[in-house]
């Protein structure tokens, strides 16, 4: 393709990538909806209850998201009584997040949502496909620090 070639989105591997991650996320994001859980909410109740993360600044990171957008969405989740924030032992700045019965319960009634969109996935891909998705998804990942140039 020449530099001055029309740019031709569904000729674009990226383009395609969004779409069937969006597939996947739109997927599980309807199910979670039911429960009144976000993809984001759903994240961080991952982090807190399945990776023990109790800091908010870990579960910023393990999810994805940037500080304030995990300040605003532990904050809510408080609210709705998902999970609880109080002041670290040591340094009373310190604010370690721990989940209530309410949030290991959404990840009980949520957990099932995940794992059968993700077998929706498995069952399209054969083993030697899956395989090769992960390693490709793990190089994109792992370029994630390089800047979109100016030609």
């Amino acid at each position: 393709m020449q530099k001055n070639d029309p740019y031709r989105l569904h000729q674009s591997l990226s383009y395609h990538l969004s779409v069937a991650a969006r597939l996947q996320e739109r997927r599980l994001d309807e199910q979670l909806k039911t429960l009144g859980l976000s993809r984001t909410t759903w994240c961080i109740l991952l982090a807190v209850g399945n990776e023990d993360l109790s800091q908010p600044s870990d579960i910023a990171e393990f999810v994805g998201i940037d500080r304030t957008a995990t300040s605003r969405a532990l904050r809510k989740m408080e609210e709705d009584g998902l999970l609880g924030r109080s002041s670290g032992t040591e340094d009373k700045r310190t604010r370690q997040v721990v989940l209530s019965d309410q949030g290991r319960d959404a990840i009980a009634k949520a957990t099932p949502f995940a794992r059968k969109n993700s077998e929706i996935l498995a069952n399209i891909l054969t083993g030697d496909e899956a395989d090769e998705l992960w390693r490709i998804l793990s190089k994109i990942e792992d370029s994630a620090d390089i800047p979109l140039k100016t030609l």
